[in-house]
């Protein structure tokens, strides 16, 4: 949901942010405090009309927002609106996918629901043609202007239109990227997003190539048996999904990591069964969560050689000592049932002070019991609040070397 100091600027107000009387307050309004916006605002309407001032700070918050997914270069040249800042894709997961698209030999893509243009830019970036469609003439306006601020206008044609009504046939590849977001925030119903899922994968079966971008939590029933489903994760923070057609892993699993890109991959008719539910050894592996969500902890407990610790926790634990980039390692120094003066007891006995809390499968909240044992010393731990066979279990260690 939009904040509400940042509402949709107006097709008329966003056009005069492109003015050269805009440009320059831009400029001027850079690096405003949001302490400082009122009395800034009061100077420069002495000078420029309100609604430019307004249009103007407000376009600098969302620079300093975007910066998170953009980096601070384009982001302070590009434009947005709060939704384009919303729900763009961040510049490492679009660069990344890009870059697939040009080793599958793509050359002209439609990017259909293209929003204010993060994919479009990367794709061009790659060296793509793209043929950027959305239905919004103020997203659209937006995404023009960051094409032409990036110089890669040359590449990326914007068009006002609507996505089912667009013929992709003279393209390599289509992508489709469904608004998820409705005005009670996130959709989960894939038949609910706009458009449909249903719609998006027929649009992808009549391209020689395609991505869809869907939410990482999507039902993996959902997934069309053609599709290679990949979870990406950015950073440990899964951030989305994608339906791939046309790939040489048609019905398979992938999870990559960036910005290693390590990418682990299998067919669901290879995929291994659920690792056996086993004692804890002396090390606790935490799988990525694109392979949580894409069902390969079994794959990873085979790296180990581990099983897991409870048959619904994704946590593997081994006797071994293996690297891996597809899940953090810990060495488990401690095992105790979950009780917080216990736990308290042999934190101020290893003078820890400095505790990472970690769960998965409990309802404490990590905040809450670091205020009850109240960690103090020069040492680092970490506890994992878990179940382990059914019970509920405290595993105390820190990162493996």
């Amino acid at each position: 949901m939009n904040a509400p100091h940042d509402p949709q600027p107006s097709t008329t107000a966003f056009a005069a942010l492109l003015t050269a009387e805009g440009t320059a307050l831009l400029d001027a309004v850079r690096d405003v405090e949001p302490a400082a916006e009122l009395a800034v605002a009061t100077r420069l309407r002495r000078d420029h009309p309100a609604d430019l001032v307004s249009a103007a700070l407000a376009q600098a918050r969302l620079r300093q927002r975007a910066v998170a997914k953009f980096g601070a270069g384009d982001a302070a040249r590009m434009f947005f609106t709060p939704n384009g800042v919303e729900q763009s894709t961040r510049t490492s997961v679009a660069t990344y996918r890009a870059e697939r698209f040009k080793e599958l030999g793509v050359r002209r893509i439609a990017d259909l629901c293209g929003g204010i243009g993060g994919d479009a830019l990367a794709l061009a970036r790659a060296g793509i043609e793209v043929l950027a469609v959305d239905r919004d003439p103020l997203t659209c306006a937006v995404a023009r202007a960051n094409a032409a601020a990036l110089g890669l206008e040359d590449l990326i044609e914007v068009r006002e239109a609507d996505v089912t009504e667009v013929d992709t046939a003279g393209y390599d590849a289509v992508f489709v990227d469904p608004a998820r977001r409705g005005g009670r925030g996130r959709i989960f119903d894939p038949e609910a997003y706009s458009p449909p899922l249903s719609w998006a994968v027929a649009a992808a079966r009549k391209a020689p190539r395609a991505a869809l971008k869907i939410a990482p939590g999507i039902p993996h029933e959902a997934v069309p048996e053609e599709a290679e489903a990949e979870w990406i994760s950015d950073g440990g923070d899964v951030k989305e999904a994608v339906l791939w057609f046309g790939t040489d892993a048609p019905g398979s699993h992938r999870a990559t990591l960036l910005p290693s890109r390590a990418t682990l991959c299998a067919g669901r008719a290879t995929m291994l069964p659920d690792p056996d539910v086993r004692p804890v050894g002396r090390y606790l592996y935490e799988p990525d969560g694109a392979v949580i969500r894409a069902h390969l902890v079994a794959e990873v407990a085979a790296r180990v050689e581990g099983g897991l610790v409870d048959e619904t926790i994704a946590y593997v634990t081994s006797d071994v000592a293996r690297t891996t980039p597809y899940a953090s390692a810990y060495e488990i120094t401690d095992q105790l049932p979950f009780n917080v003066k216990k736990l308290k007891a042999l934190l101020r006995e290893r003078e820890v002070g400095v505790l990472t809390v970690k769960k998965r499968g409990s309802a404490v909240e990590p905040e809450e019991l670091r205020r009850k044992v109240k960690p103090r010393g020069p040492r680092s731990a970490t506890v994992f609040l878990t179940r382990v066979a059914g019970a509920p279990t405290m595993l105390v260690g820190h990162p493996a070397p």
